[in-house]
């Protein structure tokens, strides 16, 4: 996830990030970079850190659960 999010947030940085396709308009939040970024990641199979932290966190209520 680390490398798509950082391939994106540098086009951000340059000025070169556009939404959808190239000929789309180009991204001036942050906030937008950052959910292309997510996106892209998903696409890729990469897994973000939240979906790690709800398998934690559910691990962790069933061990709960269980005493």
């Amino acid at each position: 996830m680390a490398n798509k999010m950082k391939k994106v947030m540098g086009e951000y940085k340059r000025g070169k990030l556009h939404s959808g396709s190239k000929k789309g308009p180009k991204v001036k939040s942050r906030k937008q970079a950052i959910a292309i970024g997510l996106s892209e990641a998903r696409k890729a199979g990469q897994s973000s850190k939240h979906s790690m932290m709800v398998k934690k966190h559910a691990a962790y209520t069933e061990t709960l659960a269980k005493d």
